[in-house]
């Protein structure tokens, strides 16, 4: 099974590349975003390390110069990890272990350590046990060869250790054995979803680290797990919520994410089932974070993904609180950028004709709380006359004390 231990920070190093479908730009932003993991994970980053190339090098990723320029690096630092930004093919990995003699992770592999160190449940455990394996399947001479040097830290919370568990005939039973647990247990997820009554069902969605958890808090009075790191949560959460008059289940689900590995949308299926069978989503944004434009489009792809992109949805752009720009002098006559708008100016621009509600809220400070409550009652309120018109208990809305 999995390991959980407390572990020092270790010293890594990021990779990526400037190519024909990503430019600095957008390098930058993977690249502090893959920062981001790396912490999460329990590494401090002493440098990046980037190249321009039209595609990756089938057989470093890198150029072999550049490859050259991290090992000496690596070498001379005493660094321990190098995380690249994209997912390594098994060969790929198996020259730069080589080659680098130092342990080498891959996006997919980062965000897998993470998942294994935040599942709390066994049903989110077996969740990324599978994935796991399913990972390592096509790498298992690879880490057979990396655990002959190192054991333990980022990457290496792996389903075992010993030599017999990466044999693939086991490797493979294992793998049926978790899909037929699962399968087991997706079962009597969806019982329980059929016997909570009649009432409405919203699920929260979001980019990883946009408030979700917090927000959850806040509508439930509740105490779910929140943190400022990347996948804070896993385990599917519901709670009843009363706005109003008017009860329902709201249920947080695990974050979204860019470049999501394929074996974790397959692992956690029933996860996104919750979202799948909701009857509301309320998808939050940070609106403080330079890409949350882009954080939608990845929300939105993952929901198109599963068949949950028609339903009724709320955009909450949260961390109002956090919200800052750059204000332009009147003299400027430079072109205006996306740091030069401010919280109205956005307000005005593609938001004002969205389809869906639209709230500007602070899950911390609360501040907007009241017209985001009115909001969800009258999303919620109208799916439910619609589906149980014979309740007898929705009266007007009215406002409590704690509004």
């Amino acid at each position: 099974m999995l390991e959980k231990k407390e572990h020092q920070y270790e010293r890594a190093v990021l990779v990526g590349l400037v190519t024909q479908n990503q430019d600095e730009s957008k390098l930058k932003e993977y690249m502090d975003e893959l920062e981001f993991l790396a912490f999460t994970a329990g590494a401090t980053v002493d440098k990046r390390f980037t190249q321009k190339l039209t595609q990756p090098d089938s057989k470093t990723f890198v150029g072999s110069g550049k490859a050259l320029e991290i090992k000496e690096y690596v070498k001379e630092n005493g660094i321990g990890t190098v995380i690249f930004d994209d997912e390594l093919s098994p060969s790929q990995l198996k020259n730069l272990e080589r080659e680098m003699e130092v342990k080498i992770l891959d996006r997919t592999n980062l965000i897998l350590d993470i998942f294994a160190q935040r599942a709390q449940t066994s049903y989110a455990r077996t969740q990324v046990e599978l994935a796991q394996y399913q990972y390592l399947l096509p790498r298992l001479t690879r880490m057979w060869t990396h655990l002959e040097r190192q054991k333990g830290g980022i990457g290496m919370r792996g389903p075992g250790e010993t030599e017999i568990e990466t044999d693939r005939r086991i490797i493979r039973d294992r793998i049926t054995l978790l899909k037929d647990k699962l399968k087991t247990i997706d079962k009597q997820m969806s019982t329980q979803r059929q016997n909570r009554g009649k009432m409405v069902r919203v699920s929260l969605v979001g980019y990883t680290n946009v408030g979700k958890s917090t927000l959850m808090n806040a509508l439930s009075k509740s105490d779910v797990f929140a943190e400022n790191k990347l996948f804070a949560t896993l385990d599917t959460t519901v709670r009843k919520v009363v706005i109003g008059n008017l009860p329902f289940l709201l249920t947080d689900t695990v974050g979204f994410i860019r470049k999501l590995p394929t074996q974790l949308v397959e692992s956690f299926k029933s996860t996104l089932d919750e979202v799948r069978e909701a009857d509301l989503l309320i998808h939050v944004v940070d609106i403080s974070h330079e890409s949350f434009e882009d954080h939608i489009a990845s929300v939105n792809q993952i929901l198109q993904e599963i068949d949950a992109h028609q339903k009724p949805m709320i955009m909450v752009f949260n961390k109002i609180d956090d919200f800052s720009y750059e204000k332009k002098d009147e003299d400027d006559l430079t072109p205006s950028s996306k740091k030069n708008i401010s919280l109205e100016e956005w307000k005005k621009t593609w938001m004002a004709k969205s389809k869906h509600p639209t709230v500007f809220i602070s899950a911390l400070t609360k501040e907007n709380f009241p017209e985001m409550k009115k909001m969800i009652y009258d999303e919620v309120h109208r799916i439910h006359i619609s589906r149980f018109p014979y309740n007898d208990f929705l009266f007007e809305y009215f406002d409590d004390e704690e509004n």
